[in-house]
Formats: C-alpha cells, structure tokens, sequence
C-alpha cells in the first residue's frame, strides 16, 4: 500500500486506478487510503456537473474537458452511472460520449456504479475525489447519475455545482420547482440551437430573480442585501449566470471554463471556501459516524435477535421506538461487557 500511495502521489494513472478500486471495494483500504493522501488534498477545483437524463451532462463534460486542456490543465473526471435495482449491474456508458479523450495523458476518467446511493453519487465519490486531488489533478469534475430533482447531493461535495439544462426538458413551472435549482452556482442550457432554447433561459433568469426585493443569491439561496453585506449592498453575493452551450459543437465552452475560474475566485475572496469546506467536512465526518455506528452495532446484536424485533414490530407487538431503545440497550451493554 505504502508503495502504490507513493506511485499515486507522483501521477503515475495505473497506480490510482489500482487504489481507486481498493478504495471503492475496501472501507479499510478506503480509510488508510485517506489518512495518508489527506494533507495532500484541497488543491484542486471540484466541479460537480448535474441535470436532468438527456441534458447532455456528458457531452457537455466531453467538450468542457478538451477547452480545459488547452489551459495545460490536468483533469480528473467521476463518471457516475445508476446501478440497476434488479440485476445489481451497472452501464458504465458515459465514457462512451468522451471517447474524445482517450489517449490523453492529461485526462483521467474512472465510472463509477451508484451502487443503490441516492443522492446521484456513489458512497465512495467523496474519497476517490481525494485520490484525485492528491494525484495533482488541477480539477476534478464529478458528473451526477442524472435522476432529477432530488439529485443535491453534489452540492455537498463540489466547490462548483452547475446544473444542466435543456429545452423541451419541461415548462417554466418545472424550471421553478425547489431542489436540483437551488444547488447550482452556474446554470447551462445547453442543446441551445434547438427550438424553445431562449424560452428556457428566460425562464431560469425568472428563477433567479424570485425573492426579495434587491436580493442576491449565495449557496444556491436568496437572501436580503443586508445579509449578504453588512453595509446593505448585496455586491459579496454570487449572481448565478445562465449559459447557453452547444456542447456537440464545443460552443459556450470558453464562456463556461472562464466562468468555473471566477467561481473559485469569488468562493476564495469572500470566505465562502472555507465555509463550505467546513460544510462538506462536518457531512462527510457524519456519514462516516454512521456508517461506522452501524457496523459497530451489527457486530453487537445477533441476527437473530434483530430477525425476532423486527417480527415483532411487524405483528405489532412492539413499535419501532422501542425497538431501537431495546437494540440501543444491547449495544450499550455489549459495549460495557
């Protein structure tokens, strides 16, 4: 392990390929993995990219990646695609649309299986962004599996989130529903040479612009002026743009790498990183609690006393409170004993 670290820190693409694989299959490897890359993290622009399916999320990726490179820019791309329900199977396709990129010694692309995780991403997206990160990639983009709405979790793991959109993908009223909106920090229409384009943008510029009088948004929420600066001017505040791309073309992708670059430096002016790195910190730390909790408590209480608890909350026998202050009181005192 110490050597394949090592071969990580230095670039080499075999060895972080061998540790993403360790990472994603071993939560110990995943943990020694961490512990050591760690304090070299924070160095890279992590992009999360979302949308609904048929944005264009890949193609926009494909095209977006080829305009970083030529800034000289190492890149690190998660491709995450949804794990089937019933076979437990993954289409690794994305990596189809970013055949482009094959062969360049700059660009990294790892899919990744959803593996059941809601959210968009995989329970090891988080840990192979730091694999990444420490492997010296400039910006590592994170493309959600695409499942809608409810797909927020990116937020928590991006410095920069940008939500794909298309036209025809629904009306102004589907452009104004709260969830996968309120997350973005950069909008795109991309698909923008088809008909009902400049209907689309009119309607996320609509979006923006709900709320208070004068406000602004920051983090994806509206707020008065006066929160966003003591001063009462709302000029601190990141006023999210609404891009339009023509990905199949590589058109808007100027605009949308120069975009991603005034996001980082505004997130870095006005103290925003930080605070988003401590937002991302405290949720990482706490998913990891609970997944060390759980394991902590299925080594504590037998199988078979979960199997008779959980039939008697079924026959209802006992309700579900006091069944977990029953499964509590047998891990307390497991733990004491």
């Amino acid at each position: 392990m110490n050597d394949l670290l090592e071969q990580v820190l230095q670039g080499q693409i075999r060895a972080i390929a061998r540790l993403i694989t360790q990472v994603e299959n071993s939560p110990a490897a995943a943990e020694q993995a961490i512990q050591a890359l760690y304090p070299h993290t924070g160095n890279a622009h992590v992009v999360g990219l979302t949308g609904s399916p048929g944005a264009g999320k890949s193609t926009v990726v494909n095209a977006l990646v080829k305009t970083l490179r030529q800034q000289e820019v190492r890149v690190g791309i998660i491709a995450v695609d949804p794990t089937s329900p019933f076979t437990g199977g993954a289409l690794l396709g994305d990596r189809v649309r970013m055949r482009d990129l094959s062969g360049d010694p700059g660009v990294y692309i790892r899919s990744m299986a959803s593996r059941g995780s809601l959210g968009g991403l995989a329970r090891a997206t988080a840990s192979v962004i730091k694999v990444l990160d420490a492997a010296g990639f400039d910006y590592v983009l994170v493309e959600t599996v695409g499942a809608g709405q409810a797909e927020v979790e990116i937020a928590n793991a991006a410095h920069t989130t940008v939500v794909i959109e298309a036209p025809g993908m629904g009306d102004e009223i589907q452009s104004i529903k709260a969830g996968i909106l309120e997350i973005a920090d950069i909008l795109v229409v991309n698909k923008a040479d088809r008909p009902g384009a400049d209907r689309t943008v009119r309607s996320l510029k609509m979006m923006l612009h709900l709320g208070p009088v004068g406000g602004t948004r920051q983090s994806g929420r509206i707020s008065s002026p006066a929160a966003a600066n003591p001063n009462g001017s709302a000029s601190d505040g990141w006023n999210i743009p609404v891009l339009e791309t023509v990905a199949t073309e590589e058109k808007g992708m100027d605009a949308l790498a120069e975009m991603l670059v005034k996001h980082m430096a505004h997130l870095r002016q006005s103290g925003e990183w930080l605070k988003r790195e401590k937002e991302r910190s405290w949720r990482e730390v706490e998913m990891l609690l609970q997944q060390s909790f759980m394991s902590q408590f299925q080594a504590s209480v037998p199988q078979d006393m979960r199997d008779t608890l959980l039939t008697a909350v079924a026959e209802r026998k006992v309700d579900p409170y006091t069944a977990v202050h029953q499964l509590l009181e047998k891990t307390e005192s497991k733990r004491k004993g």
